[in-house]
């Protein structure tokens, strides 16, 4: 039993989720979960949020249903310098973000060039908290190299569940999350079980990336979704 997942989406994402902010927490109440991210995408995506979405999330509260609140987005990667759709005015409003390579958004290049426009935009913006679903095979990249940058600027990479259910549309992202471990544990970083969920449905559902992490016998205490106030904490580091 987990009791976080900081990577969720409501109808502000489109993607035709209609789940209001409400609902997720109200789901994540009734699962057992004690801390909810509300990551909708940024307004590069098609249908998701604006600028002024995002600003307004400081007055959203910070509590429903028992449930503690955090207010983030999922940055869309836009060119090889580390650009995102957020600006940093913003981005340091927000509690944290995801930064995630979407090809609606990223056209795929390289092993290196993915590589480093993911550690530009690390340098770049220090709301960046969380490497998103780095699992996608058609983003290649040199997970030793990006693990030593994300210790250097305070990121973590998530374990995606989406990423790993058998009808996740990234493929088998076994390998790619095989070496994402093995590069954490080598720089000493810890790893983040994500949802992903759209809606309510998946929230708190970790059963395929909880598997995969224990299979590969990655330490228990280097998952932080039960240490909250590590994780808390984590994400104020900027």
């Amino acid at each position: 039993m987990y009791l976080s997942d900081l990577h969720t989406h409501s109808i502000a994402s489109g993607h035709g989720t209609r789940c209001t902010v409400q609902d997720m927490a109200r789901a994540a109440s009734e699962k057992g979960l004690k801390l909810l991210g509300i990551t909708d995408h940024g307004p590069a995506t098609s249908g998701a949020g604006t600028p002024s979405y995002f600003r307004s999330l400081a007055c959203s509260p910070r509590e429903r249903f028992g449930i503690e609140l955090l207010y983030g987005v999922e940055l869309n990667l836009m060119d090889r310098e580390g650009t995102v759709d957020l600006p940093e005015e913003l981005l340091s409003r927000m509690d944290y973000a995801i930064l995630s390579m979407h090809i609606q958004n990223y056209r795929p290049g390289t092993r290196e060039e993915n590589t480093r426009a993911l550690m530009e935009a690390m340098r770049r913006h220090p709301g960046i908290k969380i490497l998103g679903h780095c699992d996608d095979a058609r983003y290649p990249v040199d997970y030793a190299v990006l693990a030593r940058a994300a210790r250097e600027n305070h990121v973590i990479f998530e374990i995606n569940e989406a990423s790993l259910a058998p009808d996740g549309y990234r493929g088998d992202t076994r390998k790619q999350d095989a070496a994402i471990l093995e590069s954490s544990l080598k720089e000493g970083l810890p790893v983040l079980l994500s949802s992903d969920s759209h809606g309510t449905e998946k929230i708190g559902d970790f059963t395929f990336s909880s598997e995969f992490v224990h299979g590969a016998l990655f330490p228990e205490e280097q998952i932080l979704n039960n240490r909250l106030s590590f994780l808390r904490a984590f994400l104020l580091d900027r």
